[in-house]
């Protein structure tokens, strides 16, 4: 379902997007054809130059599916931000899961560990294995899963996970690349502490690799300590494991 706000976000990058136009029009030598006209999308370049109704938005976002509705938008607040006419550093808000996110978050994880650390697609099957396991046994009154958006856009994830009934489990948490510094991962670590005090649990756990420095940053601010590590060969990396926890 098209939301007032997606409307109205469209909207406000219409204006954004007729405004650019009409600066490169009066930057760029003439060719014989307008800058739409050479390529940006026509659908939305003529919702820029028509009445631009509520109405006629909403037909054209109802034709995508909800999540590429919210790509849509959140694509275009993504080019407002990189050519400065957003915020930098927008708000983020934090909600359950919707169909398809999860596949997304185990698909945006692995993309960040194979750039960022060189791991190879076996850490696929481990994330995947995680969020499949996480939907067939789930127990909604002892675990949970959020999903951080902002604009539009998906930019990090974490679970709690029930291990045993005094010990709740942290998994898969990220933070996209562009999402960090706003203190998001501590965000999303405290909402799991405090997830895990409200329904009983005493102490809380989770599993990193060293290599993970940022990660281990947050936890170690939030009150974890180093319980164990040991060496092995996963992801196509020589890796140190590390398990830590915190009384609740």
């Amino acid at each position: 379902m098209t939301t007032s706000q997606q409307i109205d976000d469209f909207r406000q990058f219409n204006r954004f997007h007729t405004r650019l136009i009409g600066a490169l029009n009066d930057r760029l030598p003439s060719a014989g054809a307008s800058l739409p006209q050479a390529g940006v999308p026509g659908e939305i370049a003529d919702a820029s130059a028509t009445s631009g109704s509520d109405e006629a938005i909403g037909a054209l976002l109802a034709r995508l599916s909800p999540r590429e509705q919210r790509e849509l938008v959140g694509a275009m607040a993504r080019i407002r931000r990189l050519l400065g006419d957003l915020p930098a550093n927008p708000a983020f808000t934090l909600r359950d899961p919707l169909p398809g996110d999860l596949g997304w978050i185990v698909h945006r994880q692995a993309r960040l560990y194979a750039e960022e650390y060189g791991w190879d697609w076996s850490f696929d099957a481990l994330a995947a294995e995680i969020a499949a396991q996480f939907v067939r046994s789930f127990q909604p009154d002892h675990e949970r899963c959020w999903v951080a958006e902002r604009a539009g856009e998906v930019v990090g994830a974490v679970f709690v996970v029930r291990q045993d009934d005094e010990t709740a489990k942290l998994r898969m948490l990220y933070v996209e690349s562009s999402a960090r510094g706003l203190g998001l991962g501590r965000r999303l670590v405290d909402e799991c502490l405090q997830f895990a005090t409200a329904k009983g649990y005493r102490r809380m756990v989770l599993w990193t690799n060293d290599v993970l420095v940022s990660a281990r940053r947050i936890y170690e601010a939030a009150g974890f300590r180093l319980v164990e590590q040991e060496a092995h060969r996963s992801f196509g990396k020589d890796l140190i494991g590390q398990v830590w926890a915190r009384d609740l």
